[in-house]
Formats: structure tokens, sequence, C-alpha cells
């Protein structure tokens, strides 16, 4: 049986896949719009950090834009392409709905948090973390997205009321020692089959080698 919480995170991750599998992309749909595990197992990962205030703020995101017509995954990645495509940014941008002032300043809070976070799991797991994207926004490129962007990006669709409990949230983490972009990867190696970080360090790292 599945309790409150993972019933919760459950609600997200297909309100989102929803959205995601029919954000718009040149050339027909990418492979990943076709992978719903993939999909389920990255997204709860991601959520697995969040506290219950949080989650529920952003389940009820994710319902007032359905009720009005938005999506929130082609919103995420029209705003990334302000750093990994700014041609074509500048030609979608004024379908974006705008961000407000007090969004960017929370947003600009949030970020430096997570991405120090991202610096010491790459320090610490560098095996795993090698293999996955650029940190920061000043290694984007046509082909490449850093996590930075991916961050940016899905902040700026949040609404205020969930970017304050995000911020809020992170801060206590910090406050308290924890890494929360290393239980998001806990989760995601676990459900790949690995029993730890540190064993999926080894085993990643070794290949790389």
């Amino acid at each position: 049986m599945t309790n409150p919480r993972e019933e919760l995170v459950e609600d997200v991750v297909e309100r989102e896949w929803e959205m995601f599998r029919r954000v718009p992309n040149r050339g027909g749909k990418a492979s990943c719009q076709e992978s719903p595990k993939t999909f389920s197992i990255m997204r709860a990962a991601q959520l697995a950090s969040w506290s219950d205030a949080l989650l529920e703020s952003y389940l009820t995101d994710l319902k007032d834009a359905a009720l009005a017509g938005r999506n929130l995954l082609t919103e995420k990645y029209g705003h990334m392409m302000r750093s990994t495509a700014p041609g074509e940014y500048a030609r979608i941008a004024s379908l974006l709905p705008a961000v407000t002032p007090r969004a960017l300043d929370l947003i600009a809070r949030i970020a430096p948090i997570v991405l120090a976070w991202e610096v010491t799991l790459a320090g610490t797991y560098p095996g795993i973390v090698a293999r996955g994207r650029p940190i920061f926004s000043s290694d984007d490129g046509p082909q490449v997205t850093s996590l930075e962007t991916y961050l940016k990006g899905e902040l700026a669709t949040y609404s205020i009321r969930t970017l304050e409990l995000y911020l809020a949230h992170v801060e206590q983490q910090r406050a308290e020692g924890v890494n929360g972009c290393e239980i998001t990867l806990a989760c995601t190696t676990r459900q790949y089959g690995y029993a730890s970080l540190q064993e999926a360090n080894e085993r990643l790292g070794r290949r790389a080698g």
C-alpha cells in the first residue's frame, strides 16, 4: 500500500508526465518523451528531497496550470533556451509568462544553495557525477544543458508560494547539514540497482576508466 506522501509524489509525477509528453519538439517527439519509466524514476528522485508542504504547493501549481491551459514543462524548456539557444529564445520569449522580480529574487537565492550541493557531490562521487550534465550554465551549448540551466528554467515556472517554500526548505536543509541533491542522487542510483552511492561511484568510475 502507498502512504500519503507516496500518493502525493505519484500525483505530481503523473501530472508532469502528461505535460512532458506534450512538449512540442522540432522533428517530432524526442525519445525521452516515449519513456515514462525513466521520467518517473528521475522526477520521483528529484521530489524525494522535498517537504510535504512544498510538494503540495507544487501540485497546486500543476493543477492551476492545467486549468489555465498552460504546460509548465513547455515553459520550463522555453526558459532554458535563454542560455542554450539565445536566438530561438528571442523568438519565443514573448510567448512565455513573465517571471516577476520577486520570483527572480527567490530563484537567485535558491540556485546557489542547490549548485553548491552539486559541487560537493562532484567532489565526493566523481564516478557518478562525471557521467551527468555539467553543473554551471557557462558550459551550456546547443547540445549541452547544465544543471544550473535546468534548475533555473524549472524554478521560473513555479508560483511565488512554491518558490518561497522551496527557499525555506533548502535553507533549512543547509542549516541542518543536509545535501538535498545527495538525497536525489541516492534515490536515483537505488532505482538503477546500486546498493549505495559508494558502490555506484566505484562501479561507474571503473566503467569510465
